[in-house]
């Protein structure tokens, strides 16, 4: 992960933290609001490819919203072993950065303008980034692909 985040240019700050029950509870051990953290969900189109949504804590994907940036009529959530042979992250690891593959990035607008956690690749692991150099390293199309959990 780091090696991918080196290579495109990213200031990364991996740190080591309690595996936690919740985002919220994540958050708190960051000292950090929920929003801050992403969600680095990996979807399945139609045609057996994948993409990466980045959806900001507090969130969720709303279907229709991500369909219509991909320009696409159908997308799913794969399962654990799927999104794993996918990413080669286990879920609740996963990251765009360091990615067996480099799907293409979809990230929800509210990542721009500030700092942000993602997954570190490994359980108890937290990267903080800035969300627009993020965004703009991943070649990301940003767009308003979530909704209010």
């Amino acid at each position: 992960m780091r090696a991918h985040a080196d290579a495109l240019g990213l200031d990364v700050d991996v740190v080591t933290r309690p595996a936690a029950r919740s985002l919220a509870e994540a958050a708190e051990m960051l000292g950090i609001s929920p929003g801050d953290i992403v969600k680095s969900l990996v979807v399945r189109r139609s045609d057996g490819d994948y993409l990466f949504a980045l959806v900001p804590g507090g969130r969720k994907i709303d279907w229709a919203k991500l369909r219509a940036a991909v320009g696409t009529n159908r997308l799913s959530l794969p399962d654990a072993e799927q999104a794993k042979a996918a990413t080669g992250y286990e879920r609740g690891t996963i990251t765009p950065l360091g990615s067996t593959t480099a799907w293409p990035v979809f990230a929800d607008e509210r990542v721009q303008g500030h700092r942000v956690a993602l997954g570190g690749g490994a359980h108890g692991l937290s990267t903080f980034v800035d969300g627009d150099a993020l965004l703009s390293a991943l070649d990301a199309t940003v767009a308003d692909i979530t909704g209010e959990e």
